[in-house]
């Protein structure tokens, strides 16, 4: 036996919000407030567990020019007092008395000024800095650079 069911707008004539409550709670997927991921701001904490391990959720995440080049960098001093672990993980060898680096292997590509030269180094490297240069040099070591910054 089948019923013939009324619809609520026809049975709830002359009572405006037909069982729904406000008025605007009965319009579709308004009333749930958004899609996906809305509302997950800074203070939505029952969200938090899904968005934590997103680090490009919140803040800037611009775009990397084709033509620049990254800019990491390792002093002297680094050099100086962490030779032998270099030397043991193969990032650095002695052949003599000189020790031959190569910044790639360090995954740096410029040298800074900052330390005591004692030993006698043959650094390769993209670039480097004036007062780096004049030290290795000076500790009569060589340095080949692809290009010397200008400042300090």
């Amino acid at each position: 036996m089948s019923l013939n069911k009324r619809k609520k707008a026809i049975k709830l004539r002359g009572h405006h919000t037909h069982g729904y409550g406000s008025k605007k709670k009965h319009r579709g997927s308004g009333h749930q407030g958004g899609v996906g991921m809305a509302g997950t701001g800074k203070k939505a904490d029952q969200k938090k567990t899904m968005i934590w391990k997103d680090t490009k959720y919140f803040g800037r995440h611009g775009f990397d020019s084709k033509n620049t080049v990254k800019i990491k960098y390792t002093n002297l001093f680094y050099i100086e007092t962490h030779l032998d672990l270099l030397i043991k993980e193969g990032k650095a060898r002695k052949e003599g008395n000189v020790y031959h680096i190569n910044l790639k292997d360090l995954g740096c590509n410029k040298l800074l000024g900052s330390g005591i030269v004692t030993k006698v180094y043959n650094i390769t490297t993209d670039f480097a800095t004036k007062s780096a240069i004049e030290k290795v040099q000076t500790a009569k070591g060589t340095i080949k650079v692809n290009f010397v910054a200008e400042k300090e």
